[in-house]
Order: structure tokens, then sequence, then C-alpha cells
């Protein structure tokens, strides 16, 4: 989610609460778009990061210092020159813009009191931290605009400062309902795009949180609201307006089942129902930890790309040649036909006339009579040896190619439990040890180096079930092995999602008899870490581990079973404690 006005409405405040009167200590430049100012206040140290990234722009307090450049960057060598021990006189944000104006004043080389102002813009691509005297005229900024680049506003020293009103938008704090009947409701777009297109701070996604408050569909034509659903509207949204206005702001994270983060807001965004929420006492905390969690499945996302598509070239190449086996078998099919000619030549062609083309026979298999074509340039003895020799050779052919088909599938299916495997993965260790499988199985080449990089330790995922049993889930196809056949005693149970690639779940049973719910949250685990996580259900297989099986020579995570008791069930892992080891 972008940055939006009640998100910056809710950083103005909290910045109004700890840096305002404060001075400014230190002044970082550790990126070309980047600052990061040291403000004291109150016997307090406080670091607020301010990013004009035009990917990733963002302000908020963070306790991580960065390191510097060496030799600083002329913006930042004139902020240190200007509000170098600077106060910090207040903070606003203009009109809900995504703009924060933070006002300091400072002793000149003079020794007279002047004041300066540092405006923040997070406007996505066009973000920028601009630095005014206090005529507002641009001093300087960490980005410069010219009219090559924007026809709309000059960013450059000299030029005189004003908001870039690019869109004619609304303060929604001063929307009165006249204007919201008659201008708003009139829009010939959705509900939700008649919000967030009329007003400023409204980012789509508080505009489908105030229908959804509303009981409204967002995706609903504006146009056709009754009187009575406008006004419920309006005062819906005039409540969320009323709580920015008054500081009453719930910084708060909504996380997928697969507990990565999904949306964050300074509201309660209740929207997402059943959703997983977590409240946090300050937008700073929301923002670093949304951040910070989203860099880092992103970053595990960006690391797996290569192995991803290792495994998918392999697949793709594995699937086809399965295909051509499999009609290589079916064309051995006719080999039964060849022997039966040749049988029938033996037995019938002694009569035959030289330079016969063809010759028709009771076929004694079938009692019906068959025509069987000849070579005439051969004797019935040679054409019945071609025939022979034609079975046998589609014989061979089919008894190597059942060997390489069932070789073939038993590769697919690994590299299939290898890609659940990569979805699956948390951490660089996970990815470590699928990329040790990968290289053990020829899929990688293997780098020698003097000095051996230690492994970093991944652990299987550790649950404990509602009943108090402890649940463990292989992450990949080593700790499949690891859990089935080194962690998991005779007593224990065995999960596995059917005939499809998925973990080893282990319940440790302590040789006691399960209670039912455990056997149905150990098959849920199972099928949720399976390639049919995203099936309504997925049959699962369980057993206890002494009659699981690995077969000498087989890949790792492969096993055989011959008996087993199955079980229907919906992927899902809520109800479940997961254990940090």
């Amino acid at each position: 989610m972008a940055f939006d006005g009640i998100t910056i409405a809710n950083i103005v405040k909290e910045l109004n609460e700890t840096i305002v009167g404060g001075k400014i200590n230190k002044i970082a430049q550790p990126e070309a778009d980047e600052l990061l100012l040291t403000i004291k206040n109150n016997k307090t140290q406080y670091r607020l990061l301010i990013s004009a990234s035009a990917s990733l722009p963002l302000i908020y307090f963070t306790d991580k210092n960065k390191v510097s450049p060496l030799t600083a960057p002329n913006f930042c060598m004139l902020l240190r020159k200007h509000i170098g021990n600077g106060k910090i006189t207040a903070v606003t944000q203009p009109d809900m813009e995504r703009v924060i104006e933070m006002r300091i004043e400072h002793l000149n080389e003079l020794g007279d009191l002047c004041f300066k102002t540092l405006v923040i813009e997070i406007m996505g691509k066009h973000s920028n931290i601009i630095f005014l005297n206090e005529n507002r005229m641009i001093l300087d900024s960490i980005k410069h605009i010219s009219c090559n680049v924007s026809s709309v506003r000059e960013v450059l020293p000299g030029r005189d400062y004003f908001l870039p009103q690019t869109q004619e938008k609304q303060n929604p704090l001063t929307v009165t309902q006249e204007f919201f009947f008659e201008t708003i409701c009139t829009k010939p777009v959705s509900i939700a795009k008649g919000l967030y297109t009329s007003l400023t701070g409204i980012s789509p996604c508080i505009a489908e949180e105030i229908c959804y408050r509303a009981s409204l569909d967002g995706g609903d034509a504006m146009q056709s609201l009754s009187e009575p659903a406008k006004e419920h509207l309006f005062h819906t949204f005039s409540r969320v307006m009323e709580d920015v206005q008054e500081g009453h702001f719930l910084p708060n994270i909504v996380y997928n089942e697969e507990d990565e983060p999904l949306e964050y807001a300074s509201i309660p965004l209740t929207k997402y129902g059943a959703a997983p929420v977590r409240e946090f006492s300050s937008i700073s905390e929301v923002l670093e930890a949304y951040y910070a969690q989203k860099d880092k499945v992103t970053r595990i996302r960006q690391k797996s790309s290569d192995l991803r598509r290792i495994v998918q070239t392999a697949l793709e190449r594995n699937r086809k040649k399965l295909d051509l086996q499999e009609k290589q078998m079916r064309d051995t099919q006719k080999m039964d036909k060849y022997k039966v000619y040749g049988e029938l030549i033996n037995t019938y062609g002694y009569n035959l006339e030289p330079g016969c083309k063809s010759f028709s026979a009771l076929n004694y298999y079938t009692n019906e009579e068959i025509t069987i074509p000849l070579d005439s340039t051969m004797t019935p003895q040679e054409n019945a040896k071609k025939y022979f020799d034609k079975y046998n050779k589609l014989k061979r052919t089919a008894q190597a190619l059942e060997e390489q088909i069932e070789d073939t599938r038993n590769e697919i299916l690994h590299l299939e439990s290898v890609s659940t495997a990569l979805d699956i993965a948390l951490g660089e260790s996970d990815l470590s040890q699928i990329k040790e499988e990968l290289t053990e199985c020829g899929y990688l080449k293997k780098h020698y180096s003097k000095k051996k990089k230690a492994l970093g330790k991944s652990k299987p995922l550790h649950y404990i079930s509602s009943d108090g049993y402890h649940i463990y889930v292989g992450k990949n196809n080593y700790q499949n092995e690891e859990l089935t056949f080194k962690f998991a005693t005779g007593n224990d149970w065995w999960f596995h999602a059917k005939k499809m690639a998925g973990s080893h779940v282990i319940v440790k049973s302590s040789n006691e008899e399960l209670p039912d719910s455990t056997f149905e949250e150990a098959g849920r685990l199972a099928a949720y870490y399976s390639s049919g996580r995203t099936a309504p259900k997925v049959e699962i297989d369980y057993i206890q581990k002494k009659h699981v099986k690995k077969p000498n020579g087989s890949k790792p995570g492969f096993v055989v079973y011959y008996t087993n008791y199955s079980l229907m069930i919906e992927p899902d892992i809520s109800g479940l404690t997961l254990v940090e080891d």
C-alpha cells in the first residue's frame, strides 16, 4: 500500500508529539535520495529516516543507523550549514496532501534568528525533499526537476515553491455534504473511485474501507446510489475524517494466511474480516515492520528466482520427455500383432505361391479371419522372421521404456517437491539446502572453493496442536528425510498429501493414542504445505512411521508405503501454534 494522506496525518501527529521543540543534532545522507536526521528532544534521541526513493518513499523513526559516504553530498552539506543545531518549531500537513512541512529556526552567521522549511513530498515517483528559505523560495532539493522533466512545476534553486496541483481534488477535512452529493456522487465512476479521485489523501484502500463500513460495494456505480445510501456513505466518511482530525489513529498491519504483510493503515481495516491483524503503538513501528518483512519476502523470492527457473526448465524438459516416452509406449502396443503374423505365416504359409502380397488365415487366438501383408520379394519363412524381428524389437523397446517412464515420473515428482519447497522457503538457509539438493542431483554445477562457506541451520517448522502434541513439518526434501528416518520413532504418525508434492508431517505420539482433532490438524498442515494448498480439499495419507520405507538409491524425501489411512481435509493452519525453535 502506498502512503496516503491519512498515514501522513498519523506521522505528523507522531512527529509533533516527539520532535517539535527538539534540536537537529546530526544530518546524514546515506543514499542519493535519502536523509537521516538525528534529533534530541526531552533527553531522548530520535533518528528520523526520510526517503524520496521513486520506488519506496518513506518517513519514519528508526533505531538503526546507516553508514554515510565519506564525502557528504552537496544537499547534505547545505542542510548542515543552515539547520545544523536548528530547532524544529512546527510540523504540518497542508490540506491532507502527502506532504510534510517541517519549520526550523536557527541562527545565521551574524547571530540573527532565521527560519527555514524542509518539505517532504511523499508522492511515489515524484517524491522529493525540498529546502526552502523564509520566503518559501527553493534553496535546493535532493532531486532537481527541470522544465525538461516536468512542464507542471520546476524544482530548482531560486524558484518559488508551490504545491503541485495536478488534480482537482478537495480537502476531505473540509468537504460539505452539499459538495459530496452534488460533485462526488454524480461522477460516472464506481463508488470507491469517486472517493479517491475527488479527495486528497484518500487511497483506494481507504475508499474501499469506507464503502465496506457503509455496507456498500465499492465497485458499484456511484450514480446508482439512492438518497439514503448517499447520506449513509457521507456520514460514514465523516466519522473516518473526524477520527483523523482528532488524531484517533490505530496503526496496524493485516496479514494473509501465509503470515505475509498484506496491508497497513492508520485506521482499522474491517474489510478484511477475520484476517490476522497486529496493532502497533506508533506508525513508525508499522512502516518499519511492514517494509522490513515485505523486503524479506521479496528478497527471498528474488534469491530463489534462479532456482525456480532451473527447476521449471527441468520440469518442462521432463514432462516433454514423458509425453514422448508414453507415445513410444503406445506405438509398441502393436507388437503382439506382429507375433501373431509370424506364427500364422509359419502355420499356414507352407502352400503360399511365390510373389503373394498378402494372405488370409484364421487367427486361432480370436477365431477371426485376418489378412496378413507380405513382402512379395521374400519367402514365407523370411516374412515370418521379419515379423518376429519387429515383435522382439518392440518388446525390448517396451521393457526399456517401462523403466524410463518410471524414472521420468519419479524425476517429475522430485522436481515438483523441490518447487513446493521453494514456495514455502522462509529464509536463506532454506534456499541453501534446496540449492545443495539441486547440486547433488546434477541440476546445478558444483563450485569448489578453498574456503567452504558454512551452511546456515534451517530447521523444520514446529507446531503445537490444540491438544498439546508436537507436530513437525519439513520445508524441503532434506528436512523431510531427516524428520521421517532420523527424528521420528516407529509409533509416531506420518502424514503426506496423496499423489502430490508436499512436506512430510510428523506427529510425536509419545506412544499415546492421538485424539481425532490432532489427526485433523496434522492433515490440514500436510495439505497446506503441499502443491494442493489452493484446492478446497486435499486427500491426505497417514500411517505410523514404522510402515514408511525408503527404496535404495531413491531421491531425497522419496518414500514408499503399502497400507495407510486417508482423509479429505481443507488446507489450513489456523488454530495451530507455531513454535520459534
